[in-house]
């Protein structure tokens, strides 16, 4: 069984869906409705916020996917403590100890907003990384990006990039971070933030978030020197994330950064 953490998705469905079902399909189009249904709230409860935390991000999930998923809104420290996704033997996201840590390196980024005014693809490479969730990680990252990018004044074109050069993009640049590969391709399609513009209206319309996106699946295997269970099939929207990576800002102490990351590990 595919990814089957709790050890019931032959009674319970994947992930314990709300409609019991293994029927991939049916729940990405259940997944794709619950968000299209909820990303205005998301984004309006995002705008309230003086800053954007990790109980934003967390939240965030929970409105977007609360009506398919009853641990929506808990992130893989609670869910899946002691595995990693890896794909191929190799590290692709956070640990789950990691988790709260990259996150905060990638808020400190995004919430300083010439940073993100700058290099809005290295925070969404930052805030990919980090990868909380055990499915959903995509859409909320993007909801949250969404938000931070009108803070800075900018918007984002989404509808006009590629998924395929996207993704590729960000491959690269969660294997090189800070070396502006994610920047460089969504240069063209960032632009000053417009009046106009209608955040929940671009997301709900993405193509590339719709039910019919079937990204590779990596596995998930357990963290170093933590058990000995056999790896298993990761959620579908894992292939978005990064690679191992160091990352640091030079406001972080030695005891607030993410640990030293190899890619190849």
């Amino acid at each position: 069984m595919a990814f089957d953490v709790f050890g019931d998705a032959a009674t319970r469905g994947y992930l314990r869906n709300v409609a019991g079902t293994n029927d991939m399909q049916l729940v990405k189009i259940l997944e794709h409705e619950s968000f299209r249904a909820n990303v205005d709230k998301a984004l309006g409860d995002l705008a309230k916020a003086k800053v954007i935390t990790y109980d934003h991000i967390l939240q965030t999930h929970k409105t977007l996917f609360s009506p398919v998923y009853p641990w929506a809104g808990e992130d893989r420290t609670k869910n899946l403590p002691d595995r990693a996704v890896t794909k191929g033997g190799k590290h692709f996201f956070a640990d789950p100890h990691e988790i709260p840590v990259s996150v905060g390196y990638a808020l400190r980024q995004g919430n300083d907003k010439a940073f993100m005014a700058n290099k809005p693809g290295e925070v969404m490479g930052s805030l990919a990384y980090a990868h909380p969730f055990l499915d959903g990680n995509g859409r909320t990252i993007m909801v949250v990006h969404t938000e931070m990018a009108r803070r800075a004044g900018i918007q984002v074109d989404w509808q006009r990039t590629d998924k395929t050069a996207y993704l590729d993009a960000l491959t690269r640049e969660l294997d090189q971070p800070g070396k502006g590969h994610l920047d460089g391709y969504l240069k063209p399609f960032v632009s000053k933030l417009q009046e106009q513009h209608n955040a929940g209206d671009t997301l709900r319309n993405l193509p590339g978030l719709g039910p019919t996106f079937q990204p590779v699946q990596p596995t998930i295997s357990p963290t170093q020197g933590r058990g000995d269970k056999a790896p298993v099939q990761a959620a579908p929207e894992a292939a978005q994330g990064p690679a191992k990576s160091e990352r640091r800002s030079p406001s972080e102490s030695d005891d607030d950064k993410p640990k030293p990351r190899h890619r190849m590990r």
